[in-house]
């Protein structure tokens, strides 16, 4: 559905959504996207998710954060202002004092809040499970940002330029972690912060498919104890933590 068409619709349904509050752009949402897009280069058989093991996590390190803005052309605006697709957690346990590092980014929900909320269909999660906006639906409401428990979205608040081919954006829109996308579909096996871990000789960060049992991040799964940011929430995440 278009911007225009959407505006036209929502207008002519005013009446229904000061009946009922929200309800008229839930159902304009659903006619216009389904929770699941098949997107050309998403293969329905795969998950992609993440495995980030918070031992091997250095503190202070920030190799995985600097290649996730060189990547998608985030470097540089107002500290206020400037997109956080990929941020260093330093977590405490006030009880036995134990401390970690840990990189948080979008999670990638199976069952994604944001895409609950969007009125335009523009938050939607491809059929390999990446959740993803698409600009040019976008209206910035920024609806997806109040819904993510994880705090994983930004919203552009000023003009881009030299931006990456391979990574549009635009003011106005709501953004955040897209795993690479870009990469995967032509391709390549990892992502720009998984690369980098691997690089440094961290080894903190696994990429690949969950549903592939023969793959390494399965196989990690299955060996060691992970867990989910707020599992409580059943969103199921494709990332999960190891030493949390």
């Amino acid at each position: 559905m278009s911007r225009r068409g959407f505006l036209g619709v929502a207008a002519a349904g005013l009446a229904g959504v000061m009946l009922a509050p929200g309800i008229r752009l839930v159902e304009i949402a659903q006619a216009a996207t389904t929770n699941t897009t098949p997107t050309a280069g998403a293969n329905p058989r795969v998950r992609w998710g993440m495995l980030i093991d918070t031992t091997k996590c250095a503190t202070g390190c920030t190799d995985c954060v600097d290649a996730c803005n060189t990547e998608n052309g985030l470097a540089g605006g107002p500290d206020a202002t400037r997109p956080q697709w990929l941020r260093k957690v330093e977590i405490k346990d006030l009880r036995t004092g134990r401390a970690a590092s840990a990189p948080v980014m979008c999670q990638h929900c199976a069952e994604p809040p944001c895409v609950d909320v969007c009125p335009t269909g523009a938050s939607f999660k491809r059929a390999d499970g990446i959740v993803l906006v698409d600009r040019h639906t976008c209206i910035g409401c920024r609806y997806c940002m109040m819904a993510c428990p994880y705090k994983a979205r930004s919203f552009v608040h000023e003009p881009l330029t030299d931006q990456k081919p391979d990574v549009p954006r635009g003011k106005g829109c709501v953004e955040s972690c897209t795993l690479c996308v870009h990469r995967l579909d032509r391709g390549d096996k990892t992502t720009a912060c998984a690369q980098a871990c691997s690089r440094a000789g961290h080894g903190a960060i696994v990429f690949g498919d969950l549903n592939d049992p023969d793959s390494e991040i399965a196989r990690r799964v299955r060996e060691i104890s992970s867990t989910q940011l707020r599992a409580d929430l059943r969103l199921d995440p494709g990332v999960r933590y190891h030493g949390l």
